[in-house]
């Protein structure tokens, strides 16, 4: 409770409040602009992060993550093109609802979904967070490698259809983790004779050129403009009372929905978006109506996909194990700041695990009543033009790769992700496994070689003690699902 009390005090200090403000806006800006995200931030963030006090740097990037989830339907309803990947389903009621001149009621009717959905998971997840980390800290080696292998299994058997891809990602990632300075034994691996990959290949880099970097590469190739059309006059906001009355149990199976998806490890805003709409039209009572401009469905995927924002940040600071790619980079901002989130995060910074949920559930309030206000700015949000922003955004890339270690030799290697990032899009690789995979790499090679210390009997302690065994289990069914899944849908030809 003492450190409940001392982060709230920190979070209502003038400077970390304008911090977190701050933060929001800005993911609200780029959530909103098709082709970029609240990720894009995040990263551009992340080296900043580094020369700021522990509290301030996290309260930003948390801002950050809950205005660009939040902004995606902006771009979903006005113009057709979500914002962001988290807003794909809002786009087929959302957008239609606009072309029948209700842009207002399916904008105010977003607005308020997404603080429904944040808020409450965020202050759910503080609590079970609690929870899960007293009973994480009681587990050893054995089951920590078995879970984490459980983690990235689950990624993989996501990867677009495509579970050899999928391994393919996760492969590359491990490869990247592996560079550097063994664990254990300490031994010089894949250095190629340079102290520079003494360390191993920074984490800040590698996402700084697969999320911004990528990004705006292939889409100035697209060569991507900026919607110069007109876009329909919004007036103020209008509380959805009737909506909202009319649709009480699709909010709270959606937003049930979006908690337990997001704390899946890799799944995220997106399945959650996708599965709320897809929940609502298989359970309507007019399921007719979704895809005409039903309010329906744009209050369902949007308070899913922000649900599961405290579904995702569970797992990142009771296990260690990032919920989706966000919470990747604010794992990696942890790091920066010389924190291991984990079971004893909450122990060895009761402060810094408070403020990150008290900053979203605060964040979430902030981005509700910015939204609110500036309704009638949504259009111009979308007018921006990207021959102006991408080159502002490509400055802070390099400029925020150089100050992660103050050399070019980041920089260089920043270049090469970029590289592996326009690979993997030509490819039609998914980039989530690699990311978990550079991520985890280094703990799960600690956890398996301490594990095989440790234990009298070696690698076999994984497969005796019945928690480890059964993550084992759990990740072998899944790959098993996902090879035999499309054969057994087939129909058997008469």
């Amino acid at each position: 409770m003492q450190g409940f009390i001392e982060a709230l005090f920190v979070l209502l200090s003038p400077t970390c409040l304008l911090y977190l403000l701050l933060g929001a806006f800005a993911g609200v800006v780029l959530g909103s602009i098709p082709g970029l995200s609240g990720g894009t931030g995040l990263v551009i963030m992340l080296p900043l992060t580094f020369h700021m006090e522990a509290n301030l740097a996290i309260a930003t990037l948390v801002g950050i993550y809950i205005g660009g989830v939040s902004g995606g339907y902006i771009g979903s309803i006005l113009l057709g093109i979500p914002g962001t990947t988290n807003s794909i389903a809002t786009v087929y009621d959302g957008y239609e609802m606009t072309k029948k001149g209700e842009a207002v009621r399916a904008l105010s009717a977003a607005t308020t979904a997404n603080f429904i959905g944040t808020a409450p998971s965020v202050l759910i997840a503080l609590f079970a967070s609690n929870w899960i980390s007293a009973w994480a800290v009681k587990l050893g080696p054995w089951e920590y490698f078995s879970l984490m292998l459980c983690a990235l299994t689950l990624v993989i058997t996501l990867s677009q259809g495509n579970i050899a891809k999928g391994m393919i990602s996760m492969g590359l990632g491990l490869l990247i983790a592996a560079v550097g300075y063994a664990p254990i034994c300490g031994t010089n691996r894949f250095t190629f004779g340079t102290y520079y990959l003494y360390g191993g290949i920074s984490f800040v880099d590698v996402m700084i050129g697969l999320f911004a970097g990528t990004t705006i590469l292939l889409e100035f190739a697209r060569n991507s403009k900026s919607s110069q059309a007109d876009i329909v006059k919004i007036s103020r906001f209008q509380f959805p009372w009737k909506d909202f009355a009319d649709n009480r149990v699709n909010v709270i199976r959606s937003w049930i929905l979006g908690l337990v998806i997001g704390f899946l490890p890799g799944m995220g805003g997106t399945l959650a978006n996708m599965v709320a709409y897809a929940q609502e039209k298989s359970s309507s009572r007019h399921p007719e109506l979704l895809g005409t401009g039903c309010v329906d469905g744009v209050i369902a995927p949007e308070v899913a996909n922000n649900a599961s924002i405290g579904g995702a940040i569970i797992p990142m600071v009771s296990l260690g194990i990032p919920g989706d790619g966000a919470c990747a980079l604010l794992m990696a901002a942890l790091t920066l700041q010389g924190v291991q989130p984990g079971p004893l995060f909450s122990t060895n910074e009761p402060v810094l695990f408070n403020l990150i949920f008290l900053a979203a559930a605060m964040a979430a309030l902030g981005v509700f009543l910015l939204e609110i206000i500036g309704m009638p700015l949504f259009p111009a949000l979308l007018k921006i033009p990207y021959h102006y922003l991408y080159p502002a955004i490509l400055i802070l890339v390099f400029a925020g790769a150089y100050m992660s270690s103050n050399n070019m030799f980041d920089v260089f290697m920043m270049l090469f992700a970029i590289l592996l990032g326009v690979l993997l899009q030509y490819f039609e690789l998914p980039s989530a496994p690699l990311i978990l995979a550079v991520v985890l790499g280094g703990n799960i090679e600690t956890y398996l070689r301490r594990g095989c210390n440790m234990a009298e009997n070696g690698w076999h302690a994984f497969f005796t003690r019945p928690v480890s065994l059964i993550l084992l289990v759990i990740a072998l069914v899944c790959v098993v699902v996902s090879l035999l899944g499309p054969g057994l849908k087939k129909k058997p030809v008469s």
